[in-house]
């Protein structure tokens, strides 16, 4: 065999070694990290009033890939798989706001994501979006927040920074 051809064969089995490499493994349980928290004013649509808007951005992996629920059917109580506990500042200390607060804790729905191949890892970063239509310019408010798979895992539970109502702008994760 002439030295070209063997270089040839050489060079095919390393492309292919590499090509066919072991497919990255990461944890089934999700894994979310903070990113951003912007908060700014917007109107109210229905009624054209002042209202202010806030969007949370947040960092999500999961090692299976089941992310998300399918559209609800009738009948099915388990409909969310992101939730947020909401604190409000009360002098110099963050507590869960009372039910006749304005701010509360709320929860959503992530989309079905569906991952199709061998690497069923699924990243990337997700907004929500939150409105709030009464509010106390004097309050503070910040969440800690996680997500649920498919499989009933809970994710690590992440907490924002904080933000006045007074102010419009956002905070960064610093790294």
């Amino acid at each position: 065999m002439n030295l070209r051809i063997r270089n040839i064969i050489v060079a095919i089995i390393l492309l292919g070694t590499i090509a066919c490499g072991k497919i990255r493994q990461i944890s089934p349980v999700p894994h979310i990290e903070f990113r951003q928290f912007e908060l700014f004013d917007t109107i109210e649509p229905q009624l054209g009033n002042p209202a202010k808007a806030a969007i949370i951005t947040f960092y999500f992996e999961d090692g299976d890939g089941d992310i998300g629920i399918q559209q609800p059917v009738e009948g099915e109580t388990d409909t969310l798989n992101l939730f947020f506990t909401a604190y409000l500042k009360e002098n110099g200390v963050f507590v869960e706001p009372s039910p006749t607060d304005n701010v509360q804790s709320t929860s959503f729905r992530i989309p079905y994501i569906e991952r199709t191949g061998q690497n069923q890892i699924i990243q990337g970063t997700m907004d929500i979006i939150m409105f709030y239509y009464f509010f106390n310019p004097e309050d503070t408010v910040k969440y800690e927040f996680y997500l649920k798979d498919r499989a009933g895992n809970l994710s690590n539970t992440e907490v924002t920074c904080e933000i006045p109502f007074s102010m419009t702008g956002s905070c960064v994760l610093n790294d």
